[in-house]
């Protein structure tokens, strides 16, 4: 959410940076309908002073034994019109906060413009493509040989979308979910938390889904939604807090299902398990003051590429152009993974710097050490990353010859000391 006082002192820089989003310009609008309001809001209070006067005036005629019939005639008009300002002003409040909460965030300074994703910028890599020495097979090709992955038997159940993990790749699934976890809470200093994955209309607002994504969300029948990240709750959960500057930063990790309609998504990624419904993903959150959250950025990035190294994954991340970065983001690094099987760079973690945007739509703030006040915190959440990409991105990248799969060293503790998937 933005605040209105950002548009009120350079109304043409705040258009300029919504073109670089490809959005048209709606400062002229929301300054009409600001000044509209505070018209209304002026009169209104004018109406209440004058009220207040001759609530003295009628009082003062009474006990001179005078006739108030005209005042009080005055006053029962100024009550109507202070209820029609009062009832104006609150529709022109509403009207401008449709239009500021459907406009994306502001784009740090250093995102590189571009329409889509085929501007975004590589950073650095780590590692090569391997040459594996034979025609490398797709996960869902290497995972239905092995008998451990159904895609009809999900079907069956639940539809497309879906998929069923039998014996070692179900295993994999989980102790690539345990090491991540454990990786960010032992030794990347986030918190262990476990959240709803049920969440209520104002959570959702709070970090930016409503109303403008909620055709990509899953809503149950008494009202709630099913969480498309652990970001939603994990984030929400210092709104309407006053936090004092010393306990912060927060950092906070959760190992969660997420669900996602994939609307819009038709014909893309129908095969295999790059798309879901459902999958489960490692979500680290961080809520810091403002002065510390490009550090924490690009430590929260490096948390995550730790991850794929420690997988034997190459991998490389790259910024987010101005047309790619999403609706709540500042600035957006994406981790791609090169899957052999594919022969293509796919994304496997997203990290987003949200400066004061969701802590404005969620009131969230703290109290500084030194000064007057309060000011809006800054939140930013990453992928830990994605555990079905994850799992897809072993298989592809340690697949073997003879259709086997090596298990990358670190995930031996919750493989029971498997070395091998075959």
């Amino acid at each position: 959410m933005h605040d209105i006082r950002i548009v009120r002192a350079d109304p043409a820089a705040f258009d300029a940076a919504l073109a670089r989003r490809g959005l048209a310009p709606v400062a002229e609008t929301l300054l009409a309908q600001d000044a509209a309001r505070r018209a209304a809001q002026t009169a209104a209070q004018e109406a209440q002073a004058r009220r207040n006067q001759l609530s003295k005036e009628i009082g003062q005629a009474k006990r001179q034994g005078g006739d108030t019939t005209g005042l009080e005639a005055e006053g029962a008009g100024l009550r109507d019109r202070m209820e029609a300002l009062d009832a104006e002003a609150k529709s022109l409040e509403a009207a401008q906060t449709s239009v500021l909460e459907a406009l994306p965030n502001l784009l740090d300074a250093e995102v590189p413009d571009g329409r889509d994703e085929s501007d975004n910028v590589v950073l650095h890599q780590h590692g090569t493509p391997p040459q594996l020495g034979f025609a490398p097979k797709q996960h869902f090709e290497i995972g239905e040989a092995l008998g451990l992955m159904d895609f009809a038997g999900a079907a069956k159940l639940a539809g497309a979308r879906f998929t069923v993990l039998k014996g070692a790749l179900a295993r994999l699934e989980r102790a690539l979910g345990q090491y991540m976890l454990s990786l960010h809470v032992d030794e990347h200093g986030y918190a262990e938390t476990t959240v709803p994955l049920l969440v209520n209309d104002a959570t959702m607002y709070g970090t930016g889904q409503l109303p403008k994504f909620e055709e990509d969300l899953f809503r149950t029948t008494d009202g709630r939604w099913l969480i498309p990240t652990a970001e939603v709750p994990l984030t929400n959960m210092v709104a309407g807090e006053i936090l004092p500057e010393a306990e912060l930063p927060l950092r906070f990790a959760a190992l969660s299902p997420c669900f996602r309609s994939e609307a819009g998504s038709a014909g893309r990624d129908t095969r295999g398990m790059l798309r879901q419904h459902q999958f489960s993903k490692v979500e680290m959150v961080s809520i810091t003051v403002p002065e510390q959250s490009d550090a924490e950025h690009e430590r929260m990035t490096r948390c995550a590429e730790r991850v794929l190294t420690e997988l034997g994954l190459v991998w490389r991340r790259i910024v987010l152009c101005a047309g790619d970065t999403g609706f709540s983001a500042a600035k957006t690094y994406d981790l791609e993974v090169w899957l052999p099987g594919q022969g293509a760079w796919r994304e496997i973690s997203s990290c987003s710097n949200t400066r004061d945007f969701q802590a404005r739509r969620m009131n969230a703030r703290y109290r500084p050490k030194e000064g007057k006040g309060t000011a809006f915190l800054h939140s930013l959440n990453g992928s830990g990353v994605a555990v079905g990409r994850a799992l897809i991105a072993v298989l592809e990248t340690h697949q073997q010859a003879d259709g086997s799969v090596r298990v990358p060293e670190v995930l031996a503790p919750w493989m029971g000391g498997a070395t091998q998937i075959g």
